[in-house]
């Protein structure tokens, strides 16, 4: 079986939540990628009156062919939709849980 893409995988997750993340017309999603360090990010900036708005709602890492998922703030999860693409549980790591809390998850500690 060929190993899956994750750099591919994350982007793609990525650009579609970008779709659907849109608070205000003087607000926009932005997906940031650093494919070098492989950071992986969704951000929000912008100005709802007069106030700026800034939020990163999914920040995830791959770190030695793990996807470390740093901040997820979606309705269904990062990682459940990494595993309906095919990543095993032993890929991915929920980096936002206390490294004694992740032995406790059935994903990789």
């Amino acid at each position: 079986m060929e190993k899956l893409d994750y750099r591919e995988l994350i982007q793609k997750i990525l650009k579609e939540h970008q779709k659907h993340r849109t608070v205000n017309a003087s607000s926009e999603a932005q997906v940031i990628c650093d494919l070098e360090n492989d950071h992986y990010l969704l951000v929000h900036v912008g100005w709802q009156d007069e106030t700026p708005l800034y939020g990163c709602s999914i920040h995830v890492d791959i770190k030695e062919g793990k996807f470390w998922i740093h901040q997820d703030f979606t309705e269904d999860g990062v990682a459940a939709e990494l595993l309906e693409m095919g990543v095993p549980k032993t890929d991915i790591v929920l980096a936002f849980r206390s490294p004694f809390m992740r032995q406790f998850t059935e994903f990789a500690v």
